[in-house]
């Protein structure tokens, strides 16, 4: 009876979140300290910090790092870190193995860069500017996310309103080149129709799921799908037997911002739509957290049968935040062909509404949450890039499957509880 009594008292260690953490860090640091020892220990990493014009300007700030210096150090760091975490302890050590957490996540991404570029020079300023433009489409989709979510509608189709308005913008700015209208005219217009396509697609989602009821999860699948064969038609039908380049959008120099050392020129002389970017992430947080409308649409995706004792119509708020998130995920799939390429492929959008998404959920439902995902997903995507430049021997497929393998890393094991609006994916019927 006592050795079934103790053996049942027997202390059990749980697996916490943060014990999942500081095992991959442990993991991590003991890799990085034996790669640090391949190297050699003269090697150094020269870190440059200037603008990324196209003149003749010079380095405005060179760091050079010992590369096997500096990864034995953060090896070690991340090693400890992860053992004293793994142990959970209490009390005033609690904070201390928090902050060592804190730290290493700091370190992380300098650290990403300097073994990436081990031995050679990298520009800072670059890394930062790429990481922000391919950033762009990610937080302007995850804001569109956030403005559906928050009412209550599942939008997995962010997907496929990003590829309508990118092949339709295309294709407007294309047969606009042929008129007498001015390109910067055009370029507009194609903008607008890339809105409005992604705004009509939206009230197609809306009409399935809010009217009909349909399944949400079923209705932006389907809407995905439907994507992916229309724009594939019309680039065969009227983009493949033609001369289908056009010019993309020109950079806007933000007064006084451009001119500041370093990043002025590399993010503050910019394409419209980066720029939009900022705009709609102000936009976004102010109507959901500091407007009438932004606290019926959280009434209306919490608790919708509330709302309407309140006098909201759950309905009709939800049709408009779907058509709004429309229009701003439009914005995002014009970036693709009007201000990245300047050219509509099959596909070209390449998963990134889902990787809007994963953002969304990775920053709680948030502007500023979502935003900051985004960035690290941009970073990653800039990292890939990074490793085939410098010639990682790694396959290029490999590569490629960065910011795709940091999604599913992140919303395994590193975004915690995130709890959505309680009445998103379920129809609202007035009683």
């Amino acid at each position: 009876m006592s050795a079934a009594k103790s053996k049942s008292t027997r202390p059990r260690v749980k697996i916490t979140r943060r014990r999942i953490i500081a095992a991959a860090l442990l993991l991590l640091g003991i890799f990085i300290w034996l790669e640090a020892t391949q190297l050699d220990p003269g090697l150094v990493t020269t870190l440059t910090f200037e603008s990324t014009s196209l003149g003749e300007t010079p380095t405005v700030g060179v760091l050079p790092l010992p590369t096997s210096a500096y990864l034995l150090m953060v090896g070690a760091l991340f090693i400890v870190s992860g053992g004293i975490n793994l142990l959970e302890l209490a009390g005033r050590w609690r904070r201390v193995s928090l902050g060592l957490l804190v730290l290493c996540g700091a370190l992380f991404i300098p650290t990403i860069i300097i073994a990436a570029a081990a031995g050679n020079d990298t520009n800072v300023t670059t890394i930062v500017a790429e990481s922000l433009r391919l950033a762009t489409p990610l937080a302007i989709g995850a804001f569109a996310g956030i403005w559906c979510e928050r009412a209550g509608v599942v939008n997995i189709a962010i997907e496929g309103m990003m590829l309508f308005a990118a092949c339709f913008g295309f294709v407007t700015l294309f047969f606009l080149r042929g008129t007498d209208l001015p390109l910067e005219t055009a370029q507009l217009l194609a903008v607008v129709i890339g809105l409005l396509s992604g705004g009509l697609i939206a009230l197609l989602h809306g009409w399935l799921s809010i009217t009909f009821r349909t399944d949400q999860i079923v209705s932006g699948t389907v809407i995905n799908i439907l994507a992916v064969g229309i724009t594939s038609f019309v680039r065969r039908e009227y983009l493949l037997s033609t001369e289908a380049g056009a010019a993309k959008l020109g950079n806007i120099s933000l007064p006084i911002l451009s001119d500041i050392p370093i990043i002025g020129e590399a993010i503050f002389t910019n394409q419209p739509i980066f720029f939009m970017m900022f705009v709609m992430l102000a936009f976004t947080h102010l109507v959901m957290f500091h407007t009438r409308w932004g606290l019926r649409t959280r009434a209306v995706g919490e608790h919708p049968h509330a709302a309407d004792t309140l006098g909201i119509n759950v309905n009709r708020t939800r049709w408009i935040n779907v058509f709004v998130s429309g229009m701003i995920a439009g914005l995002a799939g014009a970036w693709f062909s009007l201000e990245a390429t300047g050219s509509f492929n099959d596909g070209m959008t390449r998963g990134a509404g889902f990787i809007a998404l994963a953002a969304m959920i990775f920053g709680k439902w948030t502007p500023l949450g979502a935003f900051g995902a985004a960035l690290l997903f941009g970073f990653s995507d800039s990292l890939g890039i990074r490793l085939q430049m410098v010639g990682v021997g790694f396959p290029v497929q490999f590569l490629q499957m960065v910011p795709y393998a940091v999604t599913l890393v992140v919303l395994a094991g590193f975004i915690g509880r995130a709890s959505p609006p309680k009445a998103v994916g379920q129809p609202y019927v007035k009683e």
